[in-house]
């Protein structure tokens, strides 16, 4: 197969816009617990690279042996935005569309980023990352308060937050963004959908990828969640070893 463009293959990928200053914030600012860490401007995302979509496909699968040989700047920019950033101004009832859909367009998950140095909530628009919590936290990315096992040596580690109170802002507000049962499917679908970004753009890159279970209670108090937030997954990201 003649290699193309992968980001432009794949719809989700779409043209990355510009001209965001006009539309608020789509995250949830973080409490800050990190006088020490500045926040990360990320590089310019870039749209063109990669394998095709069906090569990428092919190669898809989960990584569990991840190296902890840091990612490049320009790669963690591109994998965070391929993952659940901004790809157009006009996206669906007049607010931003993402590379990951969302129930009414509610962007309900907050992805938080674990780096050797901290961790840090991940602000689609500017594309940048607002620090959380200083110190290396990678042991605490296994189960129940156990060791993180692969995720504790890995460059980069994905923790998918939902923020229940968002879902009031999607729209149209049909009935189910209000029961519980159906607020779960939802939620669950989108972050499958990010994930699934996360795999492919891994795939495209020659990059390791493991979406895992995690120890929920812990992390939500590392976070400082509110109630409305709650710690659903995590996924972890580097060169395979």
């Amino acid at each position: 197969m003649k290699r193309r463009t992968f980001l432009k293959a794949v719809p989700a990928f779409a043209i990355l816009a510009t001209g965001r200053s006009s539309f608020a914030q789509e995250t949830t600012p973080a409490p800050s617990s990190a006088p020490d860490l500045q926040p990360i401007t990320l590089l310019k995302p870039e749209i063109d690279g990669g394998t095709s979509v069906l090569a990428a496909l092919r190669e898809r699968k989960t990584i569990r042996s991840i190296s902890d040989r840091k990612l490049p700047p320009q790669m963690l920019s591109n994998l965070l935005w391929a993952a659940w950033g901004v790809n157009r101004d006009d996206g669906p009832s007049g607010r931003i569309g993402r590379t990951a859909a969302s129930a009414s367009n509610s962007q309900e998950i907050d992805l938080y980023v674990v780096l050797p140095d901290g961790m840090y909530l991940y602000e689609a628009i500017p594309h940048r990352l607002a620090p959380v919590v200083a110190g290396d936290h990678r042991e605490k990315l296994g189960r129940r308060g156990g060791h993180g096992g692969g995720a504790a040596r890995a460059p980069v580690n994905l923790i998918y937050v939902v923020d229940i109170a968002k879902y009031s802002r999607g729209t149209p507000q049909e009935p189910g963004l209000k029961d519980p049962d159906i607020q779960k499917s939802y939620y669950n679908v989108a972050t499958g959908l990010i994930a699934g970004n996360v795999y492919l753009f891994a795939a495209s890159q020659g990059l390791a990828a493991w979406f895992h279970n995690c120890d929920k209670a812990g992390l939500a108090t590392e976070l400082k969640l509110r109630p409305e937030q709650r710690v659903l997954y995590a996924q972890t990201v580097g060169y395979p070893a």
